[in-house]
């Protein structure tokens, strides 16, 4: 039998399930324990805590709103600059060769969260999906979360995502 160490993994596992919603969420908790990495007047962005890749984040508005629809031009304009940010970043501390950005809409769309839209902004390397993600169906993420928090924040903070 194989084994895959994914420690950060029993928390989850453990933790009461609320159902509510976890972007609502996060921003009501503190935001190193919700692994938020930045906060701007109406969008956020987060740390995936299942990540496809190390660096994952998903940036979200604040407002509890289901579709692009839902938000007014200015929270629009920025979630699209919170995305450049987020690239900034991501290019800054794991120099990928490519990025995935992407949103799923309503549960038929592959919304795992119906109600509050987000995009998912995953930085790339060539040859990533290798033999675990083809054989295992099972994604190696080698750095723990928490310390990915902490090399975006020292980007965010310094201010070379604007």
């Amino acid at each position: 039998m194989d084994a895959l160490f994914a420690p950060w993994r029993l928390e989850y596992l453990m933790s009461e399930k609320t159902g509510g919603c976890i972007f609502c969420e996060a921003l009501s908790a503190d935001d190193a324990d919700s692994l938020i990495v930045h906060r701007g007047g109406r969008v956020f962005t987060i740390l995936n805590r299942y990540p496809y890749a190390n660096g994952h984040l998903m940036i979200a508005p604040q407002a509890h709103e289901a579709r692009l629809t839902d938000s007014a031009p200015e929270t629009l304009r920025d979630v699209i600059d919170e995305i450049a940010a987020a690239q900034a970043a991501l290019a800054a501390v794991y120099a990928p060769a490519g990025f995935n950005v992407g949103a799923n809409f309503g549960r038929a769309g592959g919304a795992g969260i119906v109600d509050h839209y987000h995009f998912h902004v995953v930085p790339r390397w060539d040859g990533d999906v290798n033999f675990m993600s083809i054989t295992a169906r099972t994604r190696v993420i080698p750095e723990d979360l928490v310390r990915t928090r902490e090399r975006l924040l020292a980007v965010y903070r310094k201010g070379a995502t604007a």
